[in-house]
């Protein structure tokens, strides 16, 4: 998957249950839209969304599964629950939280990557960060790349803006690992899209500012007012 998406966008296209566009049916027209706009590759949540997306079009998919633990502030692709409804989506690349948070069940990390890797060694693996530590970690557990998803989304990191300073933390996570980096977190333009890969980036994914209608709609609202 990571060839295929060089240098270009990711559309995350995904709709949680309070959101009026929850529906595997509407989520593989939303792909279907960014194919036709010029992505090269879609997020999609959910093992029945994925294989929606995946009768639609064929760009490659990063799968993940978002599922709330009341022992754990982590909920994207948690467990090995998650990890095999990933397996029999029909992705190309699983995304997990790798954060240093508690998991559910006090799985450890390292061990959904040796799960994955015995299952299915074709399968890419992206890391959801929120730190630089956590970037490190995740190169020296063996994932393919990481992603900034969860900057500005733990208690560490809460608020931060993954545009704040130029893209610092950014620049910070490009400088310090070897793999590929993917911009992900409120890239809200493309101009912003297009620094991201000029700071170095290997990619970007881009979910609310073009799949999330009422968070497109809340902006308008909030500038107006």
């Amino acid at each position: 998957m990571l060839n295929a998406v060089k240098n270009n966008l990711i559309v995350s296209c995904q709709a949680l249950p309070d959101e009026a566009l929850h529906s595997s049916f509407i989520m593989s027209k939303m792909a279907l839209a960014a194919k036709q706009g010029g992505a090269k590759g879609i997020r999609a949540n959910s093992k029945q969304d994925i294989m929606e997306i995946k009768k639609e079009v064929s760009l490659p998919v990063i799968g993940i599964v978002k599922r709330d633990y009341k022992d754990s502030s982590v909920f994207i692709t948690a467990t090995y629950r998650e990890m095999d409804e990933l397996l029999e989506s029909g992705c190309e690349m699983i995304a997990m939280d790798a954060t240093e948070r508690k998991r559910p069940n006090n799985i450890d990390l390292s061990e959904l990557v040796a799960y994955v890797r015995d299952k299915n060694p074709s399968i890419q693996l992206m890391a959801d960060i929120a730190t630089l530590e956590e970037a490190i970690q995740a190169e020296q557990l063996g994932f393919d790349c990481v992603s900034t998803t969860l900057y500005g989304y733990t208690e560490e990191t809460n608020k931060k803006k993954l545009y704040d300073n130029d893209f610092e933390f950014l620049r910070q996570v490009i400088e310090h690992v070897r793999i590929p980096v993917i911009a992900e977190g409120n890239v809200l333009t493309p101009e912003m899209a297009k620094r991201c890969l000029q700071i170095g980036a290997y990619a970007v994914v881009v979910g609310g500012a073009i799949t999330r209608p009422q968070q497109i709609t809340e902006r308008f609202v909030e500038t107006l007012s």
